[in-house]
């Protein structure tokens, strides 16, 4: 299925790019989400008209993604988990624990904006995570796990 992308998607492309995706991701995902529209006569002139304000709805994206990476970077985030023999804690902490623990310090952080590329940490220690708060902009947070 062609689709023309009204945004930038990684790994994918950027605005009004028109690309080929399966059928499943285009219906289930990017037309949804309003990522995308079908790549026909009509939504190509609709698309052309309105190319200007979706670049400026970008750009605006963009830089409030910036604005918001300047206050996460380099932050420190403790956490005070309970743990057992070895360093291992007794559960774990994921995105949700991060996003939450974040939240509460007044920073706005979504759960779905936290990268942990190991999976939930389940050791205490310290982590570099990652905030990737837009396709181009991307936080590096540190947190230490420490036991209660």
């Amino acid at each position: 299925m062609n689709v023309i992308l009204l945004e930038r998607v990684n790994n994918l492309g950027d605005l009004g790019d028109e690309v080929s995706v399966k059928s499943g991701f285009a219906r289930n995902f990017l037309l949804p989400k309003k990522k995308a529209v079908q790549a026909n006569d009509s939504n190509r002139a609709v698309f052309e008209e309105r190319r200007k304000e979706l670049e400026d709805a970008a750009n605006e994206k963009l830089s409030a993604a910036k604005e918001r990476a300047e206050a996460l970077n380099e932050y420190l985030l403790t956490m005070q988990v309970k743990a057992g023999e070895e360093d291992r804690l007794f559960g774990s902490v994921g995105t949700q624990d991060i996003a939450d623990a974040l939240v509460s310090k007044g920073l706005e952080v979504q759960r779905s904006e936290v990268r942990l590329p190991d999976g939930a940490i389940r050791v205490l220690g310290e982590y570099e995570v990652d905030i990737q708060l837009h396709s181009d902009v991307t936080a590096k947070i540190y947190l230490h796990v420490v036991a209660e």
